[in-house]
């Protein structure tokens, strides 16, 4: 290992160790569709059994790796530190289009081992164990990312994130979601029948900061500090995790710097997502998947949300960006709606321009009937001022 990359690698501490067995040997539901059984999966297990497949497949497993946020937890868990997806990075070779293929059907064809002894799986295809238990399915394969990812469902948002990489040039969006902790030495002791892991037995097991310099990464994890670069790199810019961050009491580690990367954050999303219906589809996926458990949390996420972008965003023309902003409020008072939440109306000045069409002076504005559809939002004439800056 050379001096320049010594400083991204870290060994971690017994008590991490622990934890990281904790996390590999939890029992985690998938949960199937329809009549579909739920499959009882254990981290460690299905990461042998995929291995496995692929090295009989004849795909070149490089490493494995644990990602994200739950390697953060892993590693900084005092401070609170919490993850819903189990992320798991496959390191592999996919110089063709058959190699996705064949990774693809791998997977699916593994979970058929997690099924009851009482199922009969003579009948049951590759194809069918997809439409029952995989929550969705992407591939990437460009001049400089090739990779795919298989989420296997969970009902409680903590889904198995399988993703097999052959190159991705940006592998973090802050430097607290940086880490990679790499599995293959703890892997190695759940296959010898005769080895445990002990204080005075164990493994070293190896973490990786891909934001470059570990111990960096690591204050700011620890002491909750936001640092990133280069967000334009990012899709979505990592506009809706920063907007997380603080609304999850994460600061700055440099208030000027990050200041100025919001804006390229907002640029970035707004070049990805440029239209209003788009935008609304992207935050409201990103409040179903990562705030499960926290209603009460999503009015004030919305509400971050808001702020930095009416303070950062260059890139939009006026009436572009009062669609937005409409559009993240209306989402914001919804939010308020479904909770049975009334704002703070001393602070919130409105101004209403009913559609044109509506010329019945009797009718009712304020009328919303029972198990109305999902707001879709249009983009009438509807401002709020905010005259405190939030409600």
């Amino acid at each position: 290992m050379t001096e320049d990359l010594d400083h991204r690698f870290s060994s971690l501490t017994w008590d991490q160790i622990k934890i990281l067995d904790q996390v590999l040997a939890e029992v985690i539901p998938i949960h199937g569709r329809g009549n579909f059984p739920t499959l009882d999966v254990k981290p460690k297990d299905i990461i042998h059994v995929v291995k496995e497949q692929l090295i009989e497949k004849q795909i070149d497993v490089r490493d494995i790796r644990l990602n994200g946020s739950t390697a953060s937890h892993i590693l900084v868990k005092q401070n609170g530190t919490s993850y819903k997806d189990l992320d798991i990075i496959f390191g592999v070779e996919l110089p063709s289009e058959l190699e996705f293929q064949v990774v693809k059907e791998a997977v699916l064809n593994c979970l058929l081992d997690f099924l009851p002894k009482c199922v009969n799986k003579e009948k049951i295809t590759a194809q069918t164990m997809r439409d029952a238990y995989v929550q969705k399915m992407v591939k990437v394969s460009t001049d400089h990312d090739r990779w795919s990812l298989i989420s296997l469902s969970n009902n409680s948002g903590k889904n198995v994130e399988l993703k097999f990489v052959n190159s991705l040039r940006r592998q973090f969006e802050f430097s607290v979601d940086s880490f990679q902790i790499i599995l293959d030495s703890i892997l190695n002791v759940y296959r010898a029948t005769d080895c445990k892991l002990t204080e005075d037995s164990h493994p070293t097991v190896i973490a990786e900061s891909m934001y470059g310099d570990f111990n960096e990464a690591m204050d700011h994890l620890k002491y909750k500090l936001i640092s990133t670069r280069s967000p334009e790199e990012i899709r979505g810019g990592g506009l809706l995790k920063y907007s997380n961050l603080l609304v999850r009491d994460f600061k700055p580690a440099d208030e000027a710097e990050i200041k100025s990367l919001e804006r390229y954050m907002c640029s970035r999303f707004f070049i990805d997502f440029p239209d209003v219906a788009e935008q609304q589809r992207k935050i409201e996926s990103y409040l179903r998947n990562h705030f499960i458990g926290e209603e009460k949390s999503k009015y004030d996420y919305l509400m971050t949300l808001r702020g930095v972008v009416n303070e950062s965003t260059v890139c939009l023309m006026g009436h572009e960006r009062r669609q937005t902003l409409n559009m993240i409020t209306i989402l914001a008072l919804k939010v308020l709606g479904e909770q049975n939440i009334i704002p703070n109306a001393a602070n919130v000045t409105c101004y209403y321009q009913p559609a044109p069409y509506i010329s019945d002076r009797n009718f009712s504005n304020y009328y919303i009937a029972h198990g109305q559809p999902p707001i879709i939002y249009q983009p009438y004439p509807f401002h709020i001022q905010m005259q405190s800056g939030m409600v």
